[in-house]
Parts: C-alpha cells; sequence; structure tokens
C-alpha cells in the first residue's frame, strides 16, 4: 500500500498543471473577450494525454481508499471531485472558473497532506 502514495507527487504536479490550464483556457481574459474554451484547438494527443491521466487519477483516488491510514484523504478526495462535478454541471463560465480553482485548491491541500503521511512512513 505504501506503493500507492508514491503516486501522490504525480498526481500534484497535475493538480497545478491543471489548475494553470483552467486559468488559461477558462481565465478572466477569456471571460472578458466573451470566449468560449470549447472553439480552442487542442491538439488530440494532449487532449488523450489529459483524460487518460484524469481516469488513473480516479483509479488512484478509489484505490487509495484501500489503504488505512489515506481512507479519509482518498474519500474527501472523491467527495471534492464528485461535488465539483456536480457543480460545474449547471453553471456558467465565470462561475465554472471559480467552483475548478477552489476544487483545485482543496485537493492539492489533500495531496500534500498524503505526501506528508508518505514522508512519515518512509
Amino acid at each position: 500500500m505504501l506503493l500507492l502514495l508514491w503516486l501522490a507527487p504525480v498526481f500534484l504536479v497535475f493538480e497545478v498543471v491543471q489548475l494553470v490550464a483552467s486559468e488559461r483556457y477558462l481565465g478572466v481574459k477569456q471571460i472578458a473577450r466573451n470566449g468560449d474554451p470549447r472553439e480552442l484547438a487542442i491538439s488530440e494527443v494532449a487532449s488523450f494525454a489529459w483524460i487518460a491521466t484524469l481516469f488513473a487519477y480516479w483509479l488512484w483516488m478509489i484505490a487509495l481508499v484501500a489503504a488505512p491510514f489515506s481512507r479519509l484523504h482518498a474519500l474527501t478526495l472523491l467527495a471534492v471531485s464528485l461535488l465539483g462535478f456536480l457543480l460545474r454541471r449547471n453553471t456558467t463560465i465565470k462561475w465554472t472558473l471559480v467552483i475548478l480553482t477552489f476544487e483545485g485548491a482543496i485537493r492539492v491541500g489533500l495531496l500534500v497532506s498524503v505526501i506528508v503521511i508518505l514522508w512519515r512512513r518512509w
């Protein structure tokens, strides 16, 4: 189970990149010029890599529930992700950026906590 925690730094980097990307595609400049992020060109390779990483991230969160010393973190990560998804589904682009930022910040904090658990147990 300790090996499972070694993926936390990878997903922490992914979360930070995801926050930067959301600011780029849904940021204040995009909102000010009334841009639609669906119209921006994203390569198929980048889209595939992003979706594959999100899928791996969800699998990792589900697998992390089995680790007794990080179960609460995993359940909270899953709950924050599901709640963020449900809230983003029914909002405008302006609120989507706000929700993504808060959701990402909470997940970054939880991932840092998992990394601290890893550091203490190693």
